[in-house]
Protein backbone atom coordinates (compact mmCIF):
# COMPACT_ATOMS: atom_id res chain seq x y z
CA UNK A 1 0.00 0.00 0.00
CA UNK A 2 2.84 1.97 0.73
CA UNK A 3 4.39 1.41 -1.94
CA UNK A 4 1.71 2.18 -4.40
CA UNK A 5 1.32 5.96 -2.66
CA UNK A 6 3.27 8.31 -5.68
CA UNK A 7 3.50 11.84 -5.76
CA UNK A 8 0.32 12.69 -7.28
CA UNK A 9 -1.70 10.87 -4.19
CA UNK A 10 0.37 13.40 -2.13
CA UNK A 11 -1.17 16.28 -3.93
CA UNK A 12 -4.25 14.91 -4.21
CA UNK A 13 -4.18 14.93 -0.28
CA UNK A 14 -2.62 18.08 0.22
CA UNK A 15 -5.21 19.52 -2.51
CA UNK A 16 -8.47 17.81 -0.12
CA UNK A 17 -6.25 19.01 3.02
CA UNK A 18 -6.42 22.19 1.75
CA UNK A 19 -10.32 22.78 0.74
CA UNK A 20 -11.05 20.86 3.95
CA UNK A 21 -9.21 23.72 6.05
CA UNK A 22 -10.36 26.17 3.46
CA UNK A 23 -14.21 24.94 3.99
CA UNK A 24 -13.51 25.17 8.05
CA UNK A 25 -11.90 28.68 7.70
CA UNK A 26 -15.12 30.03 5.56
CA UNK A 27 -17.23 28.78 7.70
CA UNK A 28 -15.75 30.52 10.67
CA UNK A 29 -15.27 33.43 8.66
CA UNK A 30 -19.42 33.42 7.76
CA UNK A 31 -20.35 32.50 11.33
CA UNK A 32 -18.32 35.84 12.64
CA UNK A 33 -19.86 38.37 10.22
CA UNK A 34 -23.25 36.36 11.21
CA UNK A 35 -22.44 37.38 15.12
CA UNK A 36 -21.48 41.03 13.99
CA UNK A 37 -24.75 41.13 11.50
CA UNK A 38 -27.18 40.21 14.50
CA UNK A 39 -25.03 42.99 16.43
CA UNK A 40 -25.28 45.81 14.08
CA UNK A 41 -29.35 44.75 13.81
CA UNK A 42 -29.37 45.19 17.47
CA UNK A 43 -27.35 48.39 17.42
CA UNK A 44 -29.70 49.56 14.36
CA UNK A 45 -33.24 48.73 16.71
CA UNK A 46 -31.83 50.17 19.64
CA UNK A 47 -30.68 53.50 17.74
CA UNK A 48 -34.28 53.69 16.02
CA UNK A 49 -35.56 53.10 19.29
CA UNK A 50 -33.75 56.20 20.59
CA UNK A 51 -33.80 58.66 18.15
CA UNK A 52 -37.73 58.10 16.93
CA UNK A 53 -38.64 60.27 20.07
CA UNK A 54 -36.69 62.89 20.02
CA UNK A 55 -37.20 63.18 15.71
CA UNK A 56 -41.28 63.31 16.76
CA UNK A 57 -39.80 65.83 19.51
CA UNK A 58 -37.74 67.75 17.23
CA UNK A 59 -40.90 67.55 14.70
CA UNK A 60 -43.46 68.98 17.61
CA UNK A 61 -40.81 71.77 18.45
CA UNK A 62 -40.83 72.88 15.22
CA UNK A 63 -44.68 72.93 14.42
CA UNK A 64 -45.03 75.61 17.52
CA UNK A 65 -41.74 77.32 16.31
CA UNK A 66 -43.64 77.88 13.09
CA UNK A 67 -46.85 78.81 14.84
CA UNK A 68 -45.07 81.66 17.22
CA UNK A 69 -43.50 82.86 13.57
CA UNK A 70 -47.11 83.60 12.56
CA UNK A 71 -47.75 84.96 15.07
CA UNK A 72 -44.87 87.49 15.29
CA UNK A 73 -45.29 88.45 11.31
CA UNK A 74 -48.94 89.34 12.36
CA UNK A 75 -47.67 91.30 15.01
CA UNK A 76 -45.32 93.24 12.94
CA UNK A 77 -47.53 93.32 10.05
CA UNK A 78 -49.53 95.11 12.38
CA UNK A 79 -46.83 97.45 13.34
CA UNK A 80 -46.17 98.39 10.31
CA UNK A 81 -49.72 99.26 9.72
CA UNK A 82 -49.99 101.65 12.18
CA UNK A 83 -46.24 102.79 11.44
CA UNK A 84 -47.84 104.32 8.42
CA UNK A 85 -51.04 105.35 9.98
CA UNK A 86 -48.64 107.60 11.92
CA UNK A 87 -46.77 109.00 9.38
CA UNK A 88 -49.74 109.82 7.50
CA UNK A 89 -50.83 111.48 10.95
CA UNK A 90 -48.12 113.61 11.38
CA UNK A 91 -47.95 114.88 7.36
CA UNK A 92 -51.24 115.83 7.49
CA UNK A 93 -50.88 118.06 11.06
CA UNK A 94 -47.65 119.17 9.49
CA UNK A 95 -49.36 120.29 6.20
CA UNK A 96 -52.79 121.69 7.58
CA UNK A 97 -50.31 123.49 10.46
CA UNK A 98 -47.11 124.93 8.15
CA UNK A 99 -49.02 125.65 5.75
CA UNK A 100 -51.01 128.88 7.38
CA UNK A 101 -47.55 129.52 9.05
CA UNK A 102 -46.10 129.92 5.53
CA UNK A 103 -48.75 131.99 4.34
CA UNK A 104 -48.06 134.43 7.85
CA UNK A 105 -44.69 134.48 7.31
CA UNK A 106 -45.35 135.42 3.92
CA UNK A 107 -47.93 137.94 4.50
CA UNK A 108 -45.80 139.94 7.19
CA UNK A 109 -43.06 139.98 4.87
CA UNK A 110 -45.17 141.50 2.17
CA UNK A 111 -47.01 144.19 4.88
CA UNK A 112 -43.14 144.55 5.55
CA UNK A 113 -41.93 145.16 1.97
CA UNK A 114 -44.84 147.51 0.99
CA UNK A 115 -45.36 149.57 3.80
CA UNK A 116 -41.31 150.47 3.43
CA UNK A 117 -41.63 151.31 -0.54
CA UNK A 118 -45.04 152.95 -0.27
CA UNK A 119 -43.17 155.18 2.53
CA UNK A 120 -40.05 155.77 0.72
CA UNK A 121 -41.69 156.40 -2.69
CA UNK A 122 -45.31 157.09 -1.76
CA UNK A 123 -46.23 154.92 -5.23
CA UNK A 124 -49.22 152.43 -4.63
CA UNK A 125 -48.72 150.47 -7.00
CA UNK A 126 -45.11 150.39 -6.65
CA UNK A 127 -45.91 149.67 -2.60
CA UNK A 128 -48.17 146.67 -3.89
CA UNK A 129 -46.07 145.39 -5.95
CA UNK A 130 -43.19 145.18 -3.47
CA UNK A 131 -45.32 143.65 -1.13
CA UNK A 132 -46.34 140.71 -3.40
CA UNK A 133 -43.01 140.34 -4.37
CA UNK A 134 -41.44 139.76 -1.46
CA UNK A 135 -44.53 136.92 0.00
CA UNK A 136 -43.87 135.28 -2.80
CA UNK A 137 -39.98 135.45 -2.39
CA UNK A 138 -40.31 134.57 1.44
CA UNK A 139 -43.13 131.75 1.00
CA UNK A 140 -41.09 130.31 -1.74
CA UNK A 141 -37.65 130.65 0.75
CA UNK A 142 -39.77 128.42 3.92
CA UNK A 143 -40.60 125.91 0.89
CA UNK A 144 -37.48 125.61 0.27
CA UNK A 145 -36.83 125.32 3.61
CA UNK A 146 -39.40 122.70 4.65
CA UNK A 147 -38.20 120.67 1.29
CA UNK A 148 -34.10 120.47 2.16
CA UNK A 149 -33.11 117.54 3.89
CA UNK A 150 -30.68 120.12 5.95
CA UNK A 151 -31.78 121.39 8.50
CA UNK A 152 -29.61 123.37 10.89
Amino acid sequence: MIADFTASDAAWMALAAFLVLTGVGLFYLFFRAGETMGQVTKSIQHAEAEVLPVVNKAGGTLDRVNRELDKVGVVTDSAVDATRAADTAVRTVSGAVSRPVVMLAGLMAGVKAGVSSFVSGRDFAAAKQAATDAAAAREQELADEAASPERP
